[in-house]
């Protein structure tokens, strides 16, 4: 079914995102099967907000999206891609957002990522090849609010490379011990060859001389 032109005007005035904890109040209830995502996620990594939000991501695994639609009664969902926007369930096979709208007042809060998975192993949407367990995607603040991993965050993040990817990249890397940072450049290798990213991560380009690294410097 056809849907829907969404403009980034439109998200802007209907979007009234959620927190991390508004949510995880919310779901208190159900299994623990989903977790923070994106930029709100390098932010519970790092401690402390590293700028405002327009909204709010988590994942859950595919199959276990009921658990969520479940936990909150009295909201719609709408299925979000390539710049459309569809009643849940049409086209929910071809796009993995889904955003909670309030009914009465047309505003999203929530945008749920509906990821594949393989059992109790997370995989990759852009790579199949990369997995991991659950136990280990996903890290938990001193109040219990799950979320996931920032290596998988700015494995998506590296895509675009937006103003706010880069300085969401630079935030997080000095928290990233060498573990992380091989893990990060293993997978940008794989799924963006050539990326810049790795070269910082591998410390073959010094941090401080990377461009962006330059800018920050000059706007502070």
């Amino acid at each position: 079914m056809a849907g829907r032109p969404l403009s980034a005007e439109e998200c802007d005035r209907l979007w009234r995102a959620w927190t991390p904890a508004e949510v995880a109040a919310r779901l208190s209830g159900t299994p623990p099967c989903w977790y923070v995502a994106a930029g709100w996620a390098l932010d519970l990594f790092v401690g402390g907000l590293g700028r405002e939000h327009s909204d709010l991501e988590i994942g859950v695994p595919r199959e276990r999206f009921g658990e969520i639609v479940g936990a909150l009664p009295g909201y719609e969902w709408d299925v979000v891609g390539d710049g459309q926007v569809r009643a849940f369930p049409d086209a929910a096979d071809n796009h993995h957002q889904t955003w909670l709208r309030d009914p009465a007042t047309g505003r999203y809060h929530l945008d749920v990522f509906r990821e594949p998975h393989d059992g109790d192993r997370w995989v990759c949407r852009r790579d199949g090849s990369i997995t991991l367990p659950y136990d280990e995607l996903i890290l938990r603040t001193v109040d219990g609010i799950p979320y996931v991993i920032p290596e998988v965050v700015l494995l998506f993040k590296a895509k675009s490379r937006r103003a706010k990817d880069e300085a969401d990249f630079l935030r997080a890397l000095p928290a990233l011990n060498e573990a992380r940072r091989t893990r990060l450049s293993d997978w940008l290798s794989r799924v963006h060859p050539g990326h810049p990213w790795v070269d910082v991560c591998t410390g073959c380009r010094d941090f401080e001389r990377y461009p962006s690294a330059r800018a920050a410097a000059n706007r502070s």
